[in-house]
């Protein structure tokens, strides 16, 4: 009764401890290589950031009327939302509306004939409006 038995295990030879030597460091290398990227890309980004706000500067320097005209048009469109919502909060109280109808009714008709039923009254509506619009222009 023969039983095969495993085959031995070889000692290893020189050559062979100097590969896995080898082999070793080079995972080693391979960590300090990474390593080596990670500080690179650290010290560009903390590079980058320190510079910022000096390309902030210079951004809003060279468009600053274009940013100032689109920071207004947002502002606008945010008020009038907002307005909208109050005026439609206002709407859902049950006799406000009805209240705010007459008002605007009551205004329309003083203004109709305070200031359009007689031409005189049209004149000095008229001359009120230019002075208006020469303060706001600037004449």
């Amino acid at each position: 009764m023969s039983e095969s038995m495993p085959p031995k295990p070889t000692p290893l030879s020189p050559v062979d401890l100097k590969v896995e030597s080898v082999g070793s460091y080079t995972q080693d290398s391979v960590s300090d290589q990474v390593s080596d990227q990670v500080q690179e890309i650290k010290q560009k980004v903390v590079g980058v950031l320190s510079e910022l706000p000096g390309y902030i500067s210079s951004f809003f320097e060279e468009y600053q009327k274009p940013l100032v005209s689109v920071i207004l048009i947002i502002t606008l469109l945010v008020a009038l939302k907002l307005l909208f919502a109050m005026v439609d909060a206002l709407n859902d109280i049950p006799l406000l509306a009805s209240i705010f109808e007459l008002v605007g009714i009551g205004f329309t008709s003083w203004f109709i004939y305070r200031y359009l039923l007689r031409a005189s009254n049209r004149q000095e509506l008229s001359r009120e409006f230019q002075v208006y619009k020469d303060q706001v222009l600037g004449k």
